[in-house]
């Protein structure tokens, strides 16, 4: 398939901006290949079963966006720069790969200053990205990410505001625990407590894996042949204890339904070898149309951007003409769209 056959015109007032209060209260299409239903995430138990299980991502989004300074002596003086670093990826000894802002403003063997006794050294710069070495790492590196960093908001929000406060709240799942993305797993950010409970008396069961979102995510693709597209890695984590769990559902018949693109991605990844296995490491799979699910039997998801790898795996699911349909559907009946919007629970036919 080609990248156009992803494209389709998106209102820009349906971009949503920030999430709507209570999570339970956005609205939810529900598409079994049969039809089209609207609904909001409060009414998500009346279109599962007994015995279902979701599969919840539980990594935790790190406040990954710092502002710092940049000093510089020169024949003037002392001159500043005012520097954005965004954090991608960690590597070992308190060193990041991050994006910065403006990158030609920091030489390598240059220190940027943030807030909260926070700095860092510019150890590399390569393929418009940079190495950093921080000052400190670990839980003190964590404490001073809590305190002077912001949240990483995709850049169709980051476009039209900044991040604030609310955001820190807003842009993380209510069960978050393992510290390490540096975007949310959006699906899941509209399942509050009272609609977990209503799953809960329902009979619908949960397990947990981790996959520490990357910035990769939001990258375009760039090939007219998608089947040459290749994924960014990103680390995840699939216990023992989630392997029992999906295999004692499916063996009862129950149905594996992962809340987000990410756990979906990690499942069928730890499945590559036909039945499901413990997992820790990089995945980079790219899950298009023509892949073999072994798995995943349904999928509750956000509305995606255009032409992005997240459509393709939507279609893989359900099949091209029904994605169509579905989006055709949200954007008239004027879904809110991407991270912070309304969301969608699909099964094949």
């Amino acid at each position: 398939m080609q990248l156009s056959d992803f494209n389709f015109e998106l209102p820009q007032e349906l971009i949503a901006v920030r999430p709507v209060t209570p999570r339970g209260d956005a609205k939810l299409l529900v598409s079994t290949g049969a039809g089209i239903e609207d609904a909001h995430v409060r009414d998500i138990c009346n279109f599962l079963r007994p015995g279902d299980r979701l599969v919840l991502n539980d990594t935790k989004v790190i406040s990954a966006r710092l502002s710092g300074t940049r000093a510089r002596q020169s024949a003037q003086g002392l001159m500043q720069a005012k520097i954005e670093v965004t954090l991608l990826e960690p590597l070992a000894a308190g060193q990041w790969k991050a994006l910065v802002k403006p990158l030609r403003k920091l030489a390598v063997g240059e220190a940027v200053v943030f807030a909260a006794g926070l700095s860092a050294i510019c150890m590399d710069k390569s393929e418009g990205e940079a190495l950093l070495s921080f000052s400190v790492e670990g839980d003190a590196f964590d404490a001073a990410l809590d305190a002077s960093g912001h949240m990483p908001l995709p850049p169709y929000i980051a476009s039209k505001r900044s991040a604030d406060a609310q955001d820190k709240t807003d842009y993380q799942t209510i069960w978050a625990k393992h510290r390490g993305a540096v975007a949310a797993p959006t699906a899941s950010l509209h399942l509050d407590a009272a609609v977990l409970a209503a799953l809960a008396k329902k009979g619908v069961e949960i397990s947990f894996v981790t996959l520490h979102v990357g910035a990769g995510t939001f990258l375009p693709v760039k090939v007219e042949d998608i089947s040459t597209h290749k994924m960014h890695a990103e680390w995840g984590h699939v216990s023992a204890q989630t392997v029992v769990e999906i295999a004692a559902t499916k063996a009862k018949g129950g149905r594996i339904i992962p809340v987000g693109t990410t756990a979906l991605r990690l499942i069928e990844t730890a499945a590559k070898g036909g039945t499901l296995q413990p997992f820790e490491g990089n995945t980079d799979i790219f899950i298009f149309p023509g892949f073999d699910f072994k798995v995943t039997d349904g999928l509750m998801t956000n509305f995606h951007l255009p032409k992005s790898t997240l459509m393709m795996l939507v279609a893989a699911l359900i099949g091209k003409d029904q994605l169509d349909q579905i989006y055709a559907h949200a954007v008239t009946q004027e879904y809110r769209f991407f991270s912070y919007g309304d969301t969608s629970l699909l099964f094949p036919q």
